[in-house]
């Protein structure tokens, strides 16, 4: 459980123009839809997708490392390391079985399997959009354990884009339909706003430590 007096201690230090940040950008938050990359190689696209993530206002990217494994590079990523919850995996078939055990669909994003259109996609219910490696694509395992397949239309003859452009495509459009919707409650809960204040206190504040042994000492 959050430790809310602490938060807003924390927040005391931060500029007013900071904390104002914060809330509006906690405003459009949200935990409905999640992002998985599959053994991606280049380490520019799994930072390139984080970033998507950060901007579309997902608050959770999910990287499975069987074969791959890369740290984020921060250049690309623009700072969205410092606001998006990065959640890794060493094991396909364990991250699937925990993104269904919350509640999510899994979505393999192909352009084959009569895969549905983006236009037509169904944003009612949790969702995981999964992208695979660049040259193979997705595994035969999230291909056999997928709820849904989705796919971009595409008019030209290659048939493929690179899977940061992809997440950004289909991101901006799966969020922008769920923007829209009265009726969906996709917005972070209350104790999930508050552990992110909390984070990004610390994401913030290079001395957190220091005033957190203080507030703590000013209680005993």
């Amino acid at each position: 459980m959050v430790d809310k007096a602490l938060v807003e201690y924390l927040e005391s230090f931060l500029t007013e123009k900071r904390r104002e940040r914060f809330k509006n950008i906690l405003a459009h938050r949200t935990n409905h839809f999640t992002v998985a990359t599959e053994d991606v190689y280049q380490l520019h696209n799994t930072s390139a997708v984080m970033r998507s993530c950060e901007i579309f206002g997902l608050q959770n990217l999910h990287v499975i490392e069987e074969i791959n494994t890369k740290n984020i590079d921060r250049e690309i990523a623009m700072g969205a390391q410092k606001w998006v919850d990065l959640n890794r995996h060493h094991s396909v078939e364990k991250c699937i079985s925990q993104l269904k055990s919350q509640g999510y669909r899994i979505i393999a994003t192909t352009p084959h399997n009569n895969s549905s259109l983006l236009e037509d996609f169904n944003v009612t219910k949790k969702a995981c959009f999964f992208f695979g490696r660049e040259t193979e694509g997705l595994s035969d395992i999230v291909l056999k354990q997928a709820d849904e397949f989705l796919k971009i239309p595409m008019y030209g003859f290659t048939e493929s884009l690179n899977i940061s452009v992809s997440a950004s495509i289909i991101l901006q459009e799966a969020t922008r339909k769920l923007r829209n919707s009265k009726e969906i409650k996709w917005k972070l809960t209350e104790k999930e706003q508050w552990q992110k204040r909390m984070d990004w206190c610390k994401q913030t504040l290079k001395n957190h430590e220091l005033l957190i042994g203080r507030y703590n000492s000013e209680l005993r």
